[in-house]
């Protein structure tokens, strides 16, 4: 039985390093395994190798028909099972099918391409046949010092967006292409606002400041339904369940997404230098929409933290003695002070396990530590603990500012400790509570 464990596990860190190799992020890797995972037990008793694209075309319709998956993890999960069969197991389809009874549902050739129209290219070959467009991007977004991540993003978009329009030049094509490559994916990928909108900014930033020209006016594409979900939150006894069955620095980070409201990436992005001992405050830097912010240290983890800190203090200066070039710093503000970088008090409070090397600058250097390794550590604490819920560690900040509301504290405070730009994005956790300033008692509880 264990060997059998251990074999999976195999098998699912191998498919890992496929998607890895598509050029995708570790974290977007560990999604996809998650939807393989779950295509994977979704039917019992046919191995993954016997399947046929008529199970992945019922898994996705399932999918769509629970109305409980986003658009975008739909997406998500598409393209991992793209990846698990066309480049990871490399079983076309087609040689599936050869023993199947014709039950009446399968999909023509056709419209199997259209499910995968915007993804038959790997992204390695189209960056390969327009190096030229994908270097100029790249050049841009880093002149502009935009995020690795907007940048992976904006890159990742234009690929699609060339690939879905055969391969060809940016520069030859229309606001007639750029629109239909909207529709397709709200119309025929069912993808939401929030990813529309993620390749719509791709592909104007392409234009406008690479390209140097008006895409011209594609305002009337079919734009995607936004959602309005309510956030999944755990009570206080299901965060002391949870917490039970985390341990050390995973533990920590987790508190702090809790007990402060940090999103996850703000975590593990937290420098020596903002976090006030004295105050008991903690400096959010470049948050989200690129703001700063304050928010509180949570009493019960700061003798820990204090001991994280001494650790990441301890690293870094061992790293500077071994030759390291120091941690990363802004390029703009490392031009005006250039020994910032080898200051202790810029390190990283959640340094990464080991030295590695910066794919912008190719510097060595030790970067903070990758929040997938938190995501993996909650999902595992989440069964272990017995919870019916998908707890996420994003999970915690829903349920911090739950827990604040519930409390008593006003919205406005607790949007500016969340960091929200507007207020209505807060408002979100009364409809979480079922208080739109009154409680409702069911009539069942009459």
């Amino acid at each position: 039985m264990k060997n059998d464990i251990k074999d999976v596990n195999r098998f699912w860190d191998s498919f890992r390093e496929t998607v890895i190799k598509q050029g995708l992020s570790e974290s977007e890797a560990d999604s996809y395994v998650k939807w393989g995972e779950r295509f994977a037990i979704s039917i019992k008793g046919i191995p993954l190798r016997q399947r046929t694209k008529e199970h992945v075309i019922s898994f996705i319709e399932k999918l769509k028909k629970d109305n409980i998956n986003s658009g975008e993890e739909i997406e998500r999960a598409r393209k991992a099972l793209y990846i698990l069969y066309y480049k990871h197991l490399q079983l076309p389809f087609e040689k599936n099918e050869t023993n199947m009874k014709d039950s009446g549902t399968a999909l023509k050739k056709s419209q199997e391409k259209e499910l995968f129209k915007d993804n038959l290219a790997t992204k390695k070959e189209i960056i390969s046949t327009h190096s030229d467009i994908i270097e100029k991007i790249t050049n841009e977004i880093r002149y502009r010092h935009y995020s690795i991540k907007t940048e992976q993003s904006y890159i990742e978009w234009v690929v699609r967006f060339i690939t879905f329009n055969n391969g060809a030049k940016p520069e030859g094509l229309t606001r007639d292409d750029i629109r239909r490559y909207l529709d397709y994916l709200a119309i025929n990928r069912k993808v939401s606002a929030s990813t529309q909108n993620q390749a719509l900014n791709a592909i104007v930033f392409m234009y406008t400041q690479v390209i140097k020209r008006d895409p011209g006016d594609f305002s009337d594409f079919y734009r995607a339904k936004r959602d309005r979900k309510v956030p999944v939150v755990l009570t206080a006894n299901e965060m002391k369940l949870l917490f039970s069955k985390m341990e050390g620095v995973d533990l920590l980070m987790a508190g702090l997404l809790y007990g402060a409201g940090l999103r996850i990436m703000e975590c593990v992005r937290l420098r020596i230098k903002d976090i006030d001992f004295a105050q008991n405050q903690i400096v959010v830097r470049s948050g989200k929409g690129a703001k700063d912010r304050l928010t509180m240290l949570p009493g019960k983890y700061k003798e820990d933290l204090k001991k994280q800190v001494e650790y990441a203090k301890e690293i870094f200066l061992k790293d500077i003695k071994e030759g390291a070039d120091g941690v990363y710093i802004w390029p703009g503000y490392d031009r005006k002070n250039p020994g910032a970088k080898k200051d202790w008090i810029w390190q990283y409070v959640f340094p990464a396990a080991s030295l590695s090397i910066d794919p912008r600058s190719n510097k060595v250097r030790r970067h903070h530590a990758d929040p997938s390794n938190l995501r993996k550590e909650v999902k595992t604490a989440s069964r272990l603990a017995g919870l019916s819920k998908e707890v996420t560690p994003h999970t915690l900040r829903h349920s911090f500012a739950t827990q604040l509301l519930e409390k008593g504290y006003d919205i406005r405070t607790i949007q500016e400790l969340l960091g929200h730009a507007d207020v209505s994005t807060t408002m979100i956790y009364t409809h979480a509570l079922n208080k739109s300033g009154v409680p409702v008692l069911s009539p069942a509880d009459f």
